[in-house]
Parts: structure tokens; C-alpha cells; sequence
């Protein structure tokens, strides 16, 4: 017998180490090739790996939030034949203490002493997955899901054991839950009765959310905001919206307001090319794009992710929309690439229904701007005679005070609520 050594992948250009956010395995557990030992995540993109063996789980080299190398050992497994590690045979005592893994609690097997987790391995019988996949029961108990169906699975209240997954090695998948809710499993009632409450949850930030508190420490520590509010009268584009939205092809998606938000701020960019910028403050260099690269904030069972629509400038409304879609749904399942998500330069928060009537955005570092979308309400305008009927929406957009002088602020988002009010223009080429 020997030991294969996992070693952390590189998992991006550039990526020296990446944050560990699950694990699929424990010592003792029996592999296959192909199989999913972990998931790790850097850039606000998870990536899983596989084994590339069949065998048995002897060490994992990291626990849940640790930020691991690239190229550190990450698991070892037992394997017939030398693997890439042959195991020595010295006497129990010398391996033992030659092999003792960084957390005592991961047990290291060997030819001369076999650890109990390994024994009890070759002791139970797999249970047979839907797939046909056979899983060992200790599998069982933790059911084979990603971090985003896993959300998905608390927030609605399922336990995922009894979810039939028919991913590899049963792994389940976004559509195991789909079909396993669509049957009519309801989510967990909650205890009936009013009574104290005295639990804490203590819950460690890692994986998206630890990305996701780093980056808005660092914009607000290091970014002086500057928020800038206008109301819009969106009725003569909402309009619009209806009547193309009632005549689009059966392959042309539902048009939201985003897409005509994109197209206006492109053409107000072209009147104030200082706020499609980034900058690196620690060189003193502000980046001034020429490419319009729309960053899309968007809520996901993982949490707040930023998938980018790139060159926004070469795009019509339609195909806006369409990327919009695609990336929003990549978002969403967890199957969006790294470079989807990073290389923006301006960004849109939209809260949709929820929007409020004003935010205060936090800017993508180190991008220089960032335009907030409020809710859409009818409210009574005063035209000169009477009130009439409007459909107002607030923008809030940010700025970064140190490259964007308030008055080009101000200018820029009074260039994008012309545009939405007078939609034409829009589509009028420059």
C-alpha cells in the first residue's frame, strides 16, 4: 500500500492561496475516482476537487475557513500500489510520530498499524446510491451537496439526507431539491407556544461571506463616499418597456429596467469617461476604461456576488438582457467562472421591489463609482396646473471623492435620468 497526496490546486492567474469551505470526506472514508473531496473559494469563486484516485481518506491538512497554498498537501489517501508518497514501515511508534498530522484529530492509517477509522471503512457494506453509485453509510450522514444547495436546503427547511441526489457519487443537485420540494416536502415548522430563547449561534464568517466583509472593510476604510440622490420619472420608459416587452420574440428575454439602465449609463460615460475608472491608491494611478464593463450586484443562496457584463458598449438593449440572464443564473447556481465575476469597472446595486427610497452604496473597490437602483412607486407630480400620476424611481449612486469631484458626480447621474426620461435618446447613436 501507499499514499497519494492531494495538493492545493492553482486555482486562478495570480492566486497564491485560497480560503477552504468544505469538506466532502473525513479519515476513514472510502474514495473514487472523481469523486468531490472539498471546495475552496478565492475571488468569490468556489471550486471543487476532485479525487483523482480510488482509495481510503488517511489526513486532511486543513479545516473549514483555514486559507491553504497552493501546493500545500491537502488530503492524503491510501491507495494500492506506491502512490506518490510510499508509507514507510518503521515501527508504529517512529510513524506515528513521523506522520502525525497538523490537527491531532486526523488519523493517519498504515500497513503495520491501521488506524480505527480505517478499520471501520472496511467494515460496513456501502448503501447503494439512485445512480447506482455505491456510498458508505458514514456518507450518509452528511449528505454530498455544494455550498449553495446546501443554503438552499436550511433556508427552506429540508434535511438533505433525505434527498435522493443523482450527481456523482449521489451527489445532489440543484434540481434533487427542485424535484424533492416540487413533491411537496414543506419546510420545518417551527415549535408552537411563545418561550424564552437563551441559545447563541455562533457562526464563523468564512468562505463568500468573509470575501464579502473584507471587500466593504476595505471600501469603506479606504474609500471617501460621496452619495449623490435624483428622483427619475420613469413613466415614458416604462411604457417602452411594455410595449417591447409585449412584442419580443419568443427567444428574446423579459426586459427589465436594467438593461436600459446599462445602455444610458454607457452614453453618459462617453460625456464623463472619469467615472468608468479604477484606482490603485497604493501606485497613485487612476485606470480611465474605455471598455464598459457593467458589474452586476447580485443577491444568490451564497450571498452577495458581482457578475459583469463586459463591454456594455458593443451591446443593445436585447443583448443586455440576455447576458444579464445568463450571468445572473450562473450567479445564482454557483457555476459562474472567475473571470465572470471580477474585471468590472462601474457597477449597478439593485434591490429590485425592495429597494427603498434611498441607499447609500458601497463602491466596488477599486472601481470610482457605483449607481443604486430604488424601488419604482406612483407618486402625484405637480405639471404646472394639477397633479398627475408619475412612475418615480430614486437613483443613489457613489462616488469615490478623492477622483470624482461632486459637480461631475451630480453631472453624470443628471446625464443618466435625461436618458431614462427621454428613452428615444437612447437609442439615438451619439
Amino acid at each position: 500500500m501507499g499514499e497519494f497526496v492531494i495538493k492545493m490546486p492553482d486555482v486562478g492567474e495570480g492566486v497564491a492561496e485560497a480560503e477552504l469551505v468544505e469538506w466532502h470526506v473525513k479519515p476513514g472514508d472510502p474514495v473514487r475516482e472523481d469523486m468531490i473531496l472539498a471546495a475552496v473559494m478565492t475571488d468569490k469563486a468556489t471550486v471543487e476537487i476532485p479525487s483523482p484516485v480510488n482509495g481510503t481518506v488517511l489526513w486532511l491538512g486543513a479545516e473549514i475557513g483555514d486559507t491553504v497554498a497552493v501546493k500545500a498537501p491537502l488530503v492524503r489517501i491510501e491507495i494500492a500500489g506506491e502512490g506518490t508518497e510510499p508509507t514507510p514501515v518503521e515501527k508504529p511508534e517512529a510513524k506515528t510520530e513521523e506522520k502525525a498530522a497538523p490537527k491531532a484529530e486526523a488519523p493517519v492509517a498504515t500497513p503495520s498499524q491501521p488506524a480505527k477509522v480505517e478499520a471501520k471503512a472496511e467494515t460496513k457494506t456501502p448503501a447503494p446510491a439512485s445512480n447506482g453509485v455505491h456510498v458508505a453509510p458514514e456518507r450518509l450522514e452528511k449528505a454530498l451537496a455544494s455550498p449553495a444547495v446546501r443554503l438552499r436546503a436550511r433556508e427552506s427547511g429540508v434535511d438533505l439526507r433525505q434527498v435522493t441526489g443523482t450527481g456523482p457519487a449521489g451527489r445532489i443537485t440543484h434540481d434533487d431539491l427542485d424535484q424533492f420540494l416540487a413533491r411537496g416536502a414543506q419546510p420545518a415548522a417551527a415549535p408552537a407556544g411563545l418561550a424564552r430563547k437563551t441559545a447563541v449561534d455562533e457562526i464563523k464568517v468564512t468562505g463568500l461571506r468573509r470575501r464579502i466583509a473584507e471587500k466593504m472593510t476595505l471600501s469603506t476604510s479606504r474609500i471617501p463616499h460621496i452619495t449623490y440622490v435624483e428622483e427619475v420619472d420613469m413613466t415614458a420608459l416604462e411604457d417602452l418597456r411594455t410595449m417591447m416587452n409585449r412584442d419580443r420574440k419568443p427567444d428574446q428575454p423579459k426586459l427589465t429596467i436594467l438593461p436600459y439602465l446599462m445602455r444610458a449609463m454607457v452614453r453618459a460615460i462617453a460625456d464623463l469617461p472619469g467615472v468608468n475608472s479604477t484606482f490603485d491608491d497604493g501606485a497613485g494611478i487612476i485606470s480611465r476604461h474605455h471598455a464598459v464593463h457593467i458589474g452586476i450586484a447580485t443577491q444568490t443562496p451564497a450571498g452577495l456576488t458581482v457578475p459583469v457584463v463586459r463591454h456594455a458598449e458593443a451591446r443593445g438593449i436585447w443583448d443586455c438582457a440576455i447576458e444579464l440572464n445568463r450571468l445572473a443564473e450562473a450567479a445564482r447556481t454557483g457555476t459562474a467562472t472567475r473571470d465572470e465575476l471580477t474585471g468590472s469597472t462601474i457597477t449597478i446595486s439593485s434591490l429590485g421591489a425592495l429597494g427603498g427610497i434611498v441607499s447609500t452604496p458601497v463602491i466596488n473597490h477599486p472601481e470610482v463609482a457605483i449607481v443604486g437602483v430604488n424601488k419604482l412607486a406612483v407618486r402625484p407630480v405637480w405639471d404646472g396646473t394639477q397633479f398627475v400620476p408619475r412612475k418615480i424611481m430614486n437613483l443613489s449612486s457613489s462616488f469615490d471623492h478623492r477622483v470624482i469631484d461632486g459637480w461631475d458626480a451630480a453631472t453624470f447621474v443628471q446625464r443618466v435620468k435625461t436618458l431614462l426620461e427621454t428613452p428615444a435618446l437612447i437609442f439615438v447613436e451619439a
